[in-house]
């Protein structure tokens, strides 16, 4: 498990989340002047001057040498060929782009429009006046992001900085639950137990699972509960403690009790021999990953938020190697704090900047709407028809080959097209796992599964875990962020500490030092800082209830779409 710290921000499976990328064969992909995206195309008597910009691309070092590189491909061609602009693309590291980005603006060769994730990149270069407003820009010289901006005022709210100028596009996401927990059934039904609703049943049935040999071999070599890197995190939102800071008396104010009741729980699993007591140096999580594959573990918190991806990379191994196993989500169990929703998708997500440099910003903003123009998103999807898709025979595009897909379409396209797609508006019956799969004959496995998933974890009858998501967080000043990171750190280290240590250090020890450093590291200027801007944000900032709403209009259209199985 990576040390605690109080805040953070399949073949046919395999296209789930793919499939909504699109496809190239080995023919060129081709452009239609009459169907230009964004309605970029120029009369034939008087053909526009494409001028020249430069965009930033990760690169995944994915990208089949046989294709060309992330910067030159038949795609970016294709972008070129079609688009408002000539474009040179700029590759980004995506493991870490930081590092990158700072060597190129520090330079005087940051691209004119940089895409990137990162909230804390971009506030960076805001704060250093790298950036460019873009309100005129958008008036003059754009339509689709325009009346995406006219449509969803959220998205101008969340891009508008401190000055009370827009600098950053946006887009709206399809929201989906990142996070729950996995349960044995099996297990359950041997030893004649019921999916636990509270942390105290929570307790139990992993006990149970590492005592009374629940796999029937006679050996005492199974654990009951995964606690290793993001199963942590994921089991401290069940306490409430994935944030130290939480709404109380309508003020944001830091939150001791959580952080006790989590540590206090997973020192009495690791007392007793519930969870394997290597935890701490499974850093990434592979090892309890392959325990739970390998049957040897019975409750698994996860992140992922593509169920189809759960069942190919997770389920479906476990069923290999144990045929007869049986898994199903269950909700977070009741806890101190309460029973909680999981972390969900953001709904509204700011991807991209435009370089206070850049020598055309008209022909970036055109970019960005031939970029994010519903005839673009298509084609950087599904690819060539009859090359790399076909309409089914329920209506919908299915991918014809999925290697060759992967290879010259999705591998390639990955962020060009997801950085600007609204998926929330353009999601639709062929996302759904019933025709996405028409031709596989799990397709109705697939949807149940893709269903349970959905009404597990989108039950918004429960509070929300967190105040918002981690890319809505406020952003301390400078030294105030230093100060804030150190004490985490060292107060991390004496939670898990105390986990280990037995009865020679307790959790109340651990929670008197924590508070000792907490204080000697600005506790209370940061403390301070969060409850103004609580105060001066709340009506106007995204939090959970504005989640909460969009999670609401988006079930409504689900339960629509999904009208055309029946």
């Amino acid at each position: 498990m990576k040390k605690t710290k109080w805040m953070k921000a399949g073949l046919a499976v395999l296209l789930a989340s793919g499939a909504t990328l699109a496809g190239c064969g080995d023919e060129k992909p081709k452009g239609d002047a009459s169907s230009s995206p964004g309605g970029q195309a120029s009369s034939a008597a008087s053909p526009e001057v494409k001028k020249d910009i430069t965009v930033s691309i990760y690169d995944r070092g994915i990208v089949s040498p046989e294709e060309g590189t992330v910067e030159n491909n038949r795609w970016t061609k294709w972008m070129n060929e079609n688009g408002p602009a000539h474009v040179n693309y700029v590759a980004i590291p995506r493991t870490n782009p930081a590092e990158k980005i700072n060597v190129l603006y520090a330079s005087g060769s940051a691209p004119d429009l940089l895409l990137e994730y990162l909230p804390a990149i971009r506030n960076t270069l805001y704060d250093q006046k790298q950036l460019m407003p873009i309100d005129d820009l958008v008036e003059k010289y754009s339509t689709v992001y325009k009346k995406l901006l006219d449509e969803n005022p959220i998205l101008r709210k969340v891009g508008t900085k401190a000055d009370g100028k827009l600098y950053e596009f946006g887009k709206l996401n399809w929201i989906v639950p990142q996070r729950g927990i996995l349960i044995r059934t099996d297990w359950l039904t041997k030893l004649n137990l019921k999916a636990p609703a509270t942390t105290e049943e929570l307790y139990e049935v992993a006990r149970a699972f590492t005592e009374q040999d629940p796999d029937g071999n006679g050996a005492k070599d199974t654990y009951g509960l995964a606690i290793s890197s993001q199963s942590a995190s994921t089991l401290m939102q069940v306490f409430g403690a994935f944030s130290k800071w939480k709404v109380k008396d309508n003020q944001l104010v830091l939150s001791w009790e959580p952080q006790v009741e989590y540590h206090t729980f997973v020192k009495k699993l690791y007392d007793n021999g519930i969870i394997d007591r290597d935890f701490a140096t499974d850093q990434n999580g592979s090892k309890a990953k392959q325990d739970f594959i390998n049957g040897k573990i019975g409750i698994y918190p996860y992140q992922n938020g593509d169920a189809m991806n759960i069942l190919q990379s997770l389920i479906d191994p476990l069923k290999k190697n144990v045929p007869a196993a049986d898994v199903t989500f269950i909700p977070y169990p009741k806890s101190k704090e309460g029973a909680f929703v999981p972390t969900l998708g953001n709904p509204v997500q700011m991807t991209a900047v435009i370089s206070a440099t850049a020598k055309n910003p008209d022909a970036v903003m055109k970019y960005v709407d031939f970029n994010m123009s519903e005839s673009t998103i298509s084609t950087l999807g599904y690819g060539i028809e009859g090359v790399h898709y076909k309409i089914n025979s329920l209506g919908v595009r299915e991918i014809i080959d999925a290697a060759k897909y992967k290879k010259e379409v999705s591998d390639i396209t990955q962020d060009m097209r997801t950085m600007m797609n609204s998926s929330a508006l353009t999601f639709s019956k062929e996302d759904l796992p019933y025709f996405k799969f028409n031709s596989d004959a799990r397709k109705e496995e697939y949807q149940k599964f893709y269903d349970l998933h959905r009404d597990t974890y989108l039950t918004l009858d429960r509070p929300y875990s967190e105040l918002t998501g981690s890319e809505h967080m406020p952003v301390l000043p400078k030294e105030l962020a230093t100060s804030s990171t150190n004490a985490d750190k060292a107060i991390g280290d004496l939670w898990q500490k105390a986990v280990v240590s037995g009865s020679k250090y307790t959790v109340e020890q651990a929670l008197a030092e924590a508070k000792n450093i907490w204080q000697k590291s600005d506790g209370k200027a940061i403390e301070d800082w969060h409850k103004k801007w609580y105060e001066d944000n709340k009506d106007k900032a995204l939090l959970a209830g504005d989640i909460y709403d969009f999670a609401k209009a988006q079930i409504e259209k689900y339960k629509k779409i999904k009208q055309e199985i029946k």
